[in-house]
């Protein structure tokens, strides 16, 4: 029970950190916008609640010594995923903490991607967007404030990748993994070996080979040439 509960919160902390990775490669582009950040800061967060809870339930039963030797090396394995997942989320951090002091949201700055608009429809588009404007308008130094605590919380993350390697100590190089390399992008061709061997008889009996079609194209052809010779001889005459 406890295997299966390390597996789904390892599951859900890996979809939120790739989803973070996603979002911090918009970070100062044409997409780039406080709802952007906003959404940054909440995946952010959900991933560290996350991480805590994963780091806990292994923690707890990587340190229990009546743990059998066949679970103990299914969690270690669950640890080295972990461990990879938070060095992924620490980088992403620091890379967004770079990008949102390089781009801030309200501060003047060339765009990434010119439209090529200019004149008064700028003026439209403000209007257009004046119900958002409002909403925002009050939070001008949200990004400020943010780019302030994400830096704590990098410093956090750190601090709890090296308190793991203290209290467990499991080798990335000592743990064995159970699938090959990219396994996972052809479980949708487990059939694979009997399919192609259906495939290869199909192909035997239906192929460019088969005796049948060689003899129906060669009479067509024979049909086809005393055709043209009738008509030339036709036309010879006339």
């Amino acid at each position: 029970m406890a295997r299966e509960e390390c597996k789904a919160l390892l599951d859900a902390l890996n979809r939120t950190t790739a989803c973070y990775h996603h979002l911090v490669l918009t970070i100062g582009g044409s997409a780039d916008s406080q709802n952007l950040r906003e959404e940054l800061q909440k995946t952010r967060q959900k991933a560290q609640e996350l991480a805590v809870a994963t780091g806990a339930r292994l923690t707890g039963a990587l340190r229990d010594r009546s743990l059998a030797a066949e679970d103990r090396t299914e969690f270690e394995r669950l640890w080295v995923a972990f461990s990879g997942c938070l060095d992924l989320l620490e980088a992403d951090m620091q890379r967004a903490l770079a990008l949102g002091a390089a781009f801030p949201l309200h501060a003047p700055r060339r765009p990434l991607v010119r439209t090529g608009v200019a004149g008064d429809a700028s003026g439209v588009a403000a209007r257009a967007l004046s119900a958002r404007s409002l909403r925002h308008e009050a939070e001008r130094d949200f990004d400020v404030a943010d780019l302030q605590e994400l830096e704590r919380e990098v410093l956090q993350v750190g601090e709890m990748i090296q308190d793991m390697e203290m209290k467990v100590n499991v080798p990335r190089w000592t743990v064995q993994a159970q699938q090959t390399a990219g396994a996972e992008l052809l479980s949708s061709t487990s059939a694979g070996p009997a399919s192609a061997r259906g495939l290869s008889v199909e192909e035997q009996r239906s192929g460019p080979c088969d005796p049948s079609k060689a003899l129906a194209a060669t009479l067509f052809s024979a049909v086809l040439l005393a055709a043209v010779a009738l008509a030339v001889c036709v036309a010879k005459l006339s």
